[in-house]
């Protein structure tokens, strides 16, 4: 049927229903014996009642919508349009003087119209979900965990998306107040302690958490009750997107075990220095620095100038930014921060106000195979960078820095501790704003233990865990980035910046949580094995040292890291050792320690805290506190 047809159908049956509303109100108000002259006015009335309703009706769009999901919005579009209807009729009656009814009438007539043009869609939809209930028995009893906003929108969809198989058979909530009460007809059963009774009782096959708040804690708790009673679980999300707000469900991921709260962002302040501004972001296409340009792009800036060694990561963010962000005027630069001048040429062609330096070697292993390639990239490209945003008088410039520069045990670490060095340096001798974020791991990284251990995972294992005692600190990339971006909005000059990682988290654990995301069990289906710890590899990350201070900001998630006065002349140091390597034909291993260990005093050689951090668990499993 097309759209013309149906909209004459609906208006031949709400024709016979104003009809039928209008003689009604007639007979309550004579019960049923009406005088003649009351006749003779309806007659005379009835075609204008027709008439003056239809076109309110029309008017109010009741024809343009679907009445197969019929809710109290189209009800409340009836009712404007009936009132507008009664009262438009009433003004013609006694401003044309037409034959009048007992006033009465008017508003029993206006009554019965809501009742019977309203009961007619409402049956519609009354109708039409009996015959899909009939057609197709879900297949999946769901319990709704949270029965709030996000738990109504859930059993909504549910009730209205019969393709999904699924019929919703109550909701769980912790809030003693909503205990017995019900969402579209659907019970709360109890909270989060019922929920294996309840699975057992009401024969549940699915469980959906639907609580956007709940951190990753939460989130670990259900699900390990879910596996424990066989029930498949599965979480609704909200996700922002450049284009928007959307919404599923889907399975559980890593992501959701290890959820925090959202990040809570001062926005005025972050456009303050973000909107109409040139901003350039070293690394552009890695893990941090595609998100930094992912996030800054939302921030209006007036240029935003992608800056990477690899062809292939570049043409990816570029053309991601291009697809999404049209009007945004990007600029792709291939470029190594460890060629000088091409770097001095690009900040004198585009003039960035904003650095976000997020290009850094960060694999430990292989850096400590080439500690003079990481002493090149992370040392002498982060002072080439910086340099050249002093020259051209950039306005802020944030490094992006790790847990691994607190007591370096590696090569990455101590040369990432260089660069905070660089930056606090420059801040002194510069009207730049230099400032570095410190923080863990984020999930998903390349090169990071997630994605190793998906792969793994993938082939059937095993799964490699260097220590069982081992822990990192994780958060999301999107996360770290929020912070860094308002960390940047916050610098004055000189700081570091330490993000709040929250709990660290076992590296052992982390396996098995995602060997049993996949619905395998660990030690049976996949094997676990433990390799040893890598050169330069610590048990526990640290966020601070112990001779620094930690000082509290306005931002609740970001705290700042107050150092004894440096009496190093870091950029001295580095120039001249520069020279050494351009002078020398080859330098061995050891001249190149050497030289770290003089830029980083705290610096400790590969293997020895791990040898004395295992000591320590030794120490402590033999007192009975490990």
């Amino acid at each position: 049927m097309n759209g013309a047809a149906r909209i004459i159908i609906l208006i031949l049956i709400d024709s016979l229903l104003i009809a039928a509303a209008l003689m009604t109100g007639l007979l309550l108000r004579f019960e049923g014996d009406i005088p003649g002259q009351y006749v003779s006015a309806f007659r005379y009335l009835l075609p204008y009642y027709i008439l003056v309703n239809i076109i309110c009706f029309y008017l109010g769009r009741l024809y343009h919508r679907m009445w197969r999901y019929a809710s109290i919005r189209e009800l409340y579009g009836l009712l404007k349009a009936a009132t507008a209807g009664a009262v438009i009729m009433v003004v013609l009656i006694y401003a044309l003087g037409f034959p009048t009814l007992p006033r009465s009438v008017y508003i029993l007539s206006w009554f019965f119209i809501i009742a019977f043009v309203g009961s007619s869609r409402l049956g519609w939809r009354l109708v039409r979900d009996m015959m899909l209930a009939n057609r197709n028995s879900p297949s999946s009893r769901v319990l709704i965990i949270g029965a709030g906003d996000a738990g109504a929108m859930v059993a909504r969809e549910i009730m209205n998306n019969r393709k999904l198989n699924l019929e919703a058979v109550g909701f769980i909530d912790d809030n003693p107040m909503k205990q017995k009460l019900s969402i579209y007809g659907i019970p709360v059963l109890g909270t989060r302690e019922a929920i294996p009774r309840i699975v057992r009782e009401y024969h549940i096959d699915e469980i959906i958490i639907a609580m956007p708040s709940a951190g990753g804690r939460t989130i670990r708790e259900i699900n390990q009750i879910c596996r424990q009673i066989g029930a498949k679980a599965r979480i609704f999300q909200g996700a922002d997107t450049l284009l928007g707000r959307k919404y599923r469900i889907k399975e559980i991921e890593l992501d959701d075990l290890l959820k925090r709260e959202p990040v809570k962002l001062n926005l005025d302040e972050i456009a303050g220095y973000l909107k109409d501004k040139t901003v350039l972001v070293s690394g552009a296409g890695g893990s941090i620095g595609s998100e930094l340009c992912r996030q800054i792009a939302v921030n209006k800036p007036k240029r935003l100038i992608l800056l990477d060694c690899s062809e292939n990561d570049l043409f990816e963010i570029e053309n991601e930014l291009r697809e999404n962000l049209p009007a945004l005027d990007i600029v792709p630069e291939l470029a190594d921060i460890r060629d000088k001048e091409r770097l001095i040429h690009i900040f004198g062609t585009c003039r960035p106000q904003v650095v976000f330096h997020a290009a850094a070697y960060k694999h430990v292993p292989m850096m400590e195979k080439h500690p003079l390639e990481a002493v090149k990239n992370n040392i002498f490209g982060t002072r080439n960078l910086a340099e050249a945003a002093d020259r051209f008088q950039s306005e802020t410039f944030i490094l992006i820095s790790t847990d691994k520069a607190v007591n370096p045990s590696n090569v990455m670490g101590a040369t990432k501790r260089a660069a905070e060095l660089i930056i606090q340096e420059m801040n002194h001798k510069s009207q730049t704003t230099f400032a570095a974020v410190r923080f863990g791991n984020v999930l998903g990284s390349r090169g990071s233990v997630v994605p190793i251990f998906r792969k793994q995972i993938e082939k059937g294992g095993p799964v490699t865990v260097t220590h069982p005692e081992m822990t990192r600190y994780f958060m999301t990339i999107p996360e770290a980035v929020q912070l860094v971006i308002q960390a940047g909005a916050m610098a004055m000059g000189g700081e570091i910046f330490v993000l709040d990682m929250g709990e660290p988290v076992r590296i052992m654990d982390l396996a098995y949580d995602m060997i049993r995301l996949v619905g395998y069990q660990p030690g049976e289906d996949i094997e676990i094995k433990i390799t040893g710890i890598r050169p330069g590899e610590k048990l526990h990350e640290e966020l601070f040292a112990a001779r620094e201070q930690i000082e509290a900001t306005r931002h609740e998630r970001i705290f700042l890291c107050h150092l004894p006065p440096q009496n190093l002349n870091i950029l001295n140091m580095i120039d001249e050792w520069e020279k050494t390597i351009t002078r020398a034909r080859r330098l061995d291993r050891k001249a190149v320690m050497d030289f770290i260990h003089s830029l980083i005093p705290e610096f400790q050689a590969a293997g020895e805290v791990a040898a004395a951090d295992e000591r320590k668990e030794a120490e402590g499993r033999k007192w009975g506190m490990g």
